[in-house]
């Protein structure tokens, strides 16, 4: 069996190599994963909840038919909003606390195609509405990093189970940055898809109307190339499918051809960004140019304003869909619900929405979409902060504050630069190229036209060929 140092110091596809070559069984893998989940979660609270036996079962399995492939045979972990059969699937709200799986959704059922070890479910803010993951049915998630600042959100148990060492790699899902803000947060890799590269559910509500995609958080680029690989789709679902390689993972080793990409320095609402971030930001830029590709500063041809308010539009609707199935549910009211207030908000204006607003803001984000490929026409990368803040610590934002103004405001200037690339579908990257005098990572994010996903990869290759360390304090 592998010692700890062991198991961290290598990724997804290096266990799952380590298990191919006899070295080390599934069963053994997935030992070294339950030791340290129960070493790190007491302080963590990453994961919310464990299945053992079941994991145990399935790594035997794979070990008796000697199952292998990419990922074959490693422990991972489930944001707890993807259904798992059989498991919670509470959606981190007390309306929902006592749901459970009918049946796994189209994610799950791919990891376990690609021979993944599912053994537990991961922390998430109420209905993943917020980008820290503190209000939640199961408590705060604490960032290994530093216990009192936040993991992001709202894969943040997802992120701070990867950047613990407990699983290389964890499901997560991004509908406005919630892979990426918690990669950024947690000094991790964080790819958010283009749409209709990837799995989807069979419904536009699970979607978001296209604004949320599944992938993971991982230590490796290639991880992330080999993940995708694993849920790309091979005709088109409910959106249009780019063209896309054959593999992600055999081809994102090549070398970038010479890049025009443009930095965007500026606050979208013209509020100061953190020096810290703008450090990270000009650290990027000289690994860039080092590489030999061409820097400019540039601003994006966009009225952030108004794809922000589409983007809210859609997201309270499809918040009202999964509230009203609960309130129904339950035969109770939505002020009784016991949600936190932004969301009781959120769904309140959900519900009020007209088809006629619902249109209008699909065609706000198509216009967009539009500009922005405009844009890529002249440039190939645009590199932006993730974050214009340092983590936050814990409490900062909250969900539930009195001030239901104060979040806002808060979570305006906090996080002004992820959401945009899911209005538009575009593939965008978090990478942890930078670490503050306090020792917090801060990532910093690339951005692609629709379908450059592997040009995206190949550029993070190059500037992180190999597998980001654990959190020193774990």
């Amino acid at each position: 069996m592998l010692t700890v140092e062991e198991y961290t110091s290598q990724d997804a596809v290096g266990l799952a190599d380590l298990r191919a070559a006899g070295e080390v069984t599934a069963g053994e893998l997935l030992q070294n994963a339950l030791d340290l989940a129960a070493r790190e979660n007491p302080r963590l609270n990453a994961i919310v909840y464990q299945a053992h036996d079941e994991a145990q079962k399935q790594a035997a399995l794979l070990d008796q038919k000697n199952t292998t492939g990419l990922l074959a045979g490693v422990p991972f972990l489930i944001k707890e909003v993807n259904a798992v059969k059989n498991w919670p699937h509470t959606r981190s709200t007390k309306l929902l606390s006592d749901q459970v799986a009918a049946k796994h959704s189209a994610a799950t059922a791919r990891y376990l195609e690609g021979g993944l070890v599912p053994f537990g479910s991961t922390n998430t803010p109420e209905l993943c509405l917020t980008i820290t993951t503190e209000f939640s049915l199961f408590g705060p998630c604490r960032n290994p990093h530093n216990l009192s600042h936040t993991t992001g959100g709202s894969s943040g148990g997802s992120a701070a189970a990867v950047a613990a060492g407990i699983v290389p790699a964890a499901d997560g899902s991004d509908g406005g940055g919630s892979i990426r803000i918690p990669a950024a947060c947690c000094g991790l890799i964080g790819h958010k898809p283009s749409r209709g590269l990837t799995i989807v559910e069979p419904d536009m509500g699970s979607a978001w109307s296209g604004l949320s995609v599944s992938h993971v958080v991982s230590r490796s680029v290639r991880d992330s190339a080999a993940f995708l690989d694993l849920l790309k789709l091979k005709a088109p679902d409910l959106f249009a499918l780019p063209n896309s390689a054959e593999s992600f993972f055999y081809n994102h080793t090549r070398p970038v051809r010479p890049l025009k990409i443009g930095i965007q320095r500026s606050h979208p609402a013209g509020l100061e960004i953190h020096r810290d971030c703008l450090a990270a930001l000009d650290s990027a830029a000289k690994a860039c140019e080092s590489q030999g590709h061409h820097l400019i500063e540039t601003s994006l041809p966009v009225d952030y304003n108004k794809v922000g308010q589409a983007m809210s539009t859609l997201i309270n609707i499809h918040v009202a869909q999964i509230i009203s199935a609960g309130l129904q549910l339950r035969e109770t009211a939505l002020d009784n619900a016991g949600l936190a207030e932004s969301t009781r908000r959120m769904a309140a204006r959900g519900l009020e929405s007209s088809a006629a607003q619902y249109l209008t803001a699909l065609d706000t984000l198509k216009q967009a979409e539009r500009q922005m490929a405009l844009f890529h026409k002249d440039v190939d990368i645009i590199l932006s902060p993730v974050l214009a803040l340092p983590p936050a610590e814990l409490g900062w934002l909250d969900m539930n504050a009195p001030d239901i103004r104060e979040y806002a405001t808060r979570y305006s200037a906090y996080s002004p630069f992820t959401a945009l690339y899911n209005g538009t579908g575009q593939p965008s990257i978090s990478l942890p190229l930078h670490k503050n005098a306090a020792g917090l990572p801060i990532g910093v994010m690339f951005s692609a036209a629709w379908g450059e996903d592997l040009l995206l990869l190949q550029l993070a290759h190059s500037l992180i060929p190999g597998i980001v360390p654990v959190a020193a304090g774990a």
